[in-house]
C-alpha cells in the first residue's frame, strides 16, 4: 500500500513571520498556541519580507521554507473579483501561498516565487464581508454553467485550501458559514487529501476539485502533492460526507504520448467512481501556461521538470494584464491539442460536464 501523504510529511513549522497585529486576533492566538516552539519573527507586512520574496533570494532553501515557513498577518482588502469560469466570484482569501512546491504554479509570480503559506488571522471579518456580498446578489434566478441555483465563490485560488485546513479552522469555519446562506456556495481545487475534511458536513454547499493528470507528469511536477491514485480513491467518500466532487484538469501538458497517458487516467476513473459520484461530476480543462522567469527560478531547483514546462519549438509569448512574460502552446497547435482532450473526455467520461476547456 502506498505511504498515505500526511500534513506532517509536508509541514514541519520552525519559523512564524507575522504581523503586529496577529496576537489580537483568536484565530491568531490559536495558532500561535499550536506552534509554541517556532521561532516567532514580528514583520510590518506579510506582504513584504525581502528575505522570502523576491526572485534572487531562497532558490537554495526553496523547499525548506515550504516547509518550515509560516507567515500570519491580517488581510486587508476585502473585494470579490467577478469571475465567469469555475464560480461566479473570487472571495478574499482565507491565505496565500502553499506548502507544496508544484513547478507550474502562476502564484509564486505574482508574490515573488519563495511563497510558503500566509494564514490571514482576521477571518470573522473576511466571512462578514462575504456573507453581506452573498446577502446583496439576491437569489439567482437562472442556471448557468457554473451553478444551476447557488452564487459559487472560489476560496482557493491563492493557495490550497486542504493544506490550509490542516493549521487552522479558517477553511472549516468558511464551509460552515456558506451552509447558513441560502444562495450561495464555495470551491476550492486541491492537490492534497486531508481525510480531517470528511467530517465537515458541508450539506453539498462546497465544491471541491480535485486536480488530475497523467501518473508520470504528476510525479515529475506536482512536487510534495497526495498522488493521483490517492486523489481518485477518495472521491467517493468525499461525496458520501456531503461535498459536491469534480474534478480539475489542470494544467494540461504537453509531450510525446500525452494522450495516452490521459485515456489511462480516465480508465482509473471509470474503475474507481460509484455511480453516484459520475452522476455529479464535472470538470475544467486548463492547458498549461508558463513564465520566463518562473522558468529561470526552476531551473535553479527543478530543471528536470523544465524539460517539459519550458517547450519554446512549440510554445508562443502572451503577456499578462500586468505585463509578465508569459508562454502558452501556439495557437495552431493549442486548438487542435484542447478538440483532443475535449473529445476524449466526451467519449471515455460521457458523464462528466465540462465546464470549460482552454
Amino acid at each position: 500500500m502506498l505511504h498515505q501523504k500526511t500534513i506532517t510529511d509536508l509541514l514541519t513549522i520552525h519559523q512564524i513571520y507575522m504581523e503586529p497585529s496577529v496576537p489580537t486576533y483568536e484565530r491568531g492566538r490559536e495558532i500561535l498556541a499550536k506552534y509554541p516552539d517556532a521561532e516567532r519573527i514580528e514583520v510590518d507586512s506579510h506582504w513584504k519580507i525581502p528575505e522570502l520574496f523576491g526572485f534572487e533570494g531562497s532558490v537554495d532553501d526553496w523547499l525548506w521554507n515550504k516547509k518550515n515557513v509560516l507567515i500570519l498577518g491580517a488581510k486587508k482588502g476585502l473585494t470579490c473579483r467577478p469571475n465567469t469560469r469555475s464560480s461566479h466570484w473570487v472571495a478574499p482569501s482565507q491565505s496565500n501561498g502553499c506548502t507544496m512546491s508544484c513547478s507550474y504554479c502562476y502564484v509564486p509570480r505574482r508574490k515573488g516565487y519563495a511563497n510558503p503559506i500566509s494564514i490571514f488571522v482576521n477571518i470573522e471579518q473576511i466571512m462578514g464581508y462575504l456573507s453581506r456580498h452573498a446577502a446583496k446578489q439576491g437569489v439567482k434566478a437562472e442556471p448557468d454553467a457554473i451553478d444551476p441555483k447557488y452564487w459559487v465563490y472560489e476560496i482557493g485560488e491563492n493557495g490550497d485550501c486542504s493544506a490550509d485546513a490542516a493549521i487552522c479552522n479558517n477553511v472549516k469555519d468558511m464551509i460552515d458559514l456558506y451552509k447558513t446562506l441560502p444562495n450561495a456556495k464555495l470551491t476550492f481545487a486541491t492537490k492534497f487529501v486531508n481525510r480531517e475534511m470528511l467530517s465537515y458536513d458541508p450539506q453539498r454547499k462546497t465544491r471541491i476539485r480535485f486536480s488530475l493528470m497523467p501518473h508520470q507528469m504528476s510525479r515529475l511536477v506536482d512536487v510534495r502533492t497526495t498522488p493521483i491514485s490517492e486523489r481518485i480513491a477518495v472521491m467517493n467518500e468525499f461525496r458520501e460526507a456531503g461535498y459536491e466532487v469534480n474534478v480539475s484538469f489542470a494544467p494540461v501538458i504537453y509531450y510525446e504520448g500525452w494522450l495516452d497517458d490521459w485515456y489511462a487516467l480516465f480508465e482509473e476513473m471509470n474503475q474507481v467512481l460509484d455511480e453516484q459520484t459520475k452522476a455529479q461530476l464535472a470538470t475544467e480543462i486548463i492547458f498549461l501556461t508558463h513564465n520566463d522567469r518562473l522558468h529561470e527560478v526552476n531551473l535553479a531547483w527543478h530543471p528536470k521538470a523544465e524539460e517539459v514546462l519550458w517547450r519554446p519549438d512549440i510554445q508562443q509569448v502572451k503577456y499578462s494584464q500586468s505585463g509578465q512574460r508569459n508562454v502558452r502552446y501556439k495557437n495552431n497547435i493549442k486548438r487542435e491539442i484542447v478538440g483532443e482532450l475535449v473529445e476524449a473526455v466526451k467519449t471515455q467520461l460521457p458523464y462528466c460536464q465540462i465546464r470549460y476547456a482552454f
